[in-house]
């Protein structure tokens, strides 16, 4: 799922919620929703977190099983 995949990501890259949010241009709050799968991540933001981890999208849906590769 698409919560498990964010929070994976991001403790991988030791990074903080408000991090990723400022970077992706969204607000903490949304991000925090998204990542404890309270809202749905709307098309553009969803585009922005694949390109901000360097993911595709369906890895991010859980669609795509692959790991990332770093770049």
């Amino acid at each position: 799922m698409l919560k498990d995949q964010l929070m994976l990501l991001r403790d991988k890259k030791k990074l903080t919620k408000k991090e990723v949010a400022q970077a992706i241009g969204i607000t903490e709050r949304a991000y925090i929703a998204y990542e404890y799968g309270e809202r749905d991540v709307s098309t553009d933001t969803l585009i922005k977190i694949a390109q901000y981890y360097n993911v595709s999208t369906d890895y991010l849906l859980g669609i795509e099983q692959k790991e990332p590769l770093d770049p």
